[in-house]
């Protein structure tokens, strides 16, 4: 059980479909232990496996004091929507406010593959709608709209985490098979 670093905007694994979990093992149980310490540590109300690195469909909550995890959701919304500030772990400084469903129904399983449902409104539909958009490789900027999501890209084009993490390349006139 450890700590994991969050990967942030501008890694592959955040927009690359996560796979379907088919073991229910010791390794998926310390993978639900890892996304939760971790998430408790950044701290945040949600943590999918893709933000760790993992592309399993798996993630964990924390609302209202209350800590949960999902493997393998399916969802089902309601037709009322919400809007509010949300923002993400892989993003961090950004807030901005996306419209997601009221109240959501959760299937899905625990990690030990029992199947459970969880049925929630406001923060905590919100944040599994924002953690199973994770697993679907849907990130919560590409559900605000164009004038909010120019503004988000030019917030992250000039933050520090993206410009300390982005590789730096030198090119010499010289390189190069020519």
């Amino acid at each position: 059980m450890a700590i994991q670093p969050v990967r942030l905007f501008g890694d592959p694994v955040l927009s690359t479909p996560a796979l379907a979990v088919v073991d229910y093992d010791k390794e998926l149980r310390k993978l639900v232990q890892d996304l939760t310490e971790t998430m408790l540590d950044a701290p945040g109300a949600g943590l999918a496996a893709p933000q760790i690195g993992v592309g399993l469909r798996v993630f964990v909550w924390d609302v209202d004091d209350e800590l949960g995890h999902l493997i393998n959701p399916t969802l089902d919304l309601s037709d009322d929507e919400q809007e509010g500030d949300e923002g993400c772990l892989s993003f961090p400084g950004l807030l901005y406010n996306t419209p997601r469903a009221m109240r959501v129904v959760a299937k899905g399983f625990n990690m030990f593959g029992d199947p459970i449902t969880v049925e929630g409104s406001e923060l905590l539909a919100r944040a599994i709608q924002h953690e199973t958009d994770h697993l679907d490789g849907i990130l919560f900027i590409d559900r605000l709209d164009t004038a909010l999501r120019k503004e988000a890209m030019k917030a992250i084009r000039e933050s520090e985490w993206f410009n300390e993490s982005a590789p730096t390349i030198k090119v010499s006139p010289h390189s190069g098979p020519f």
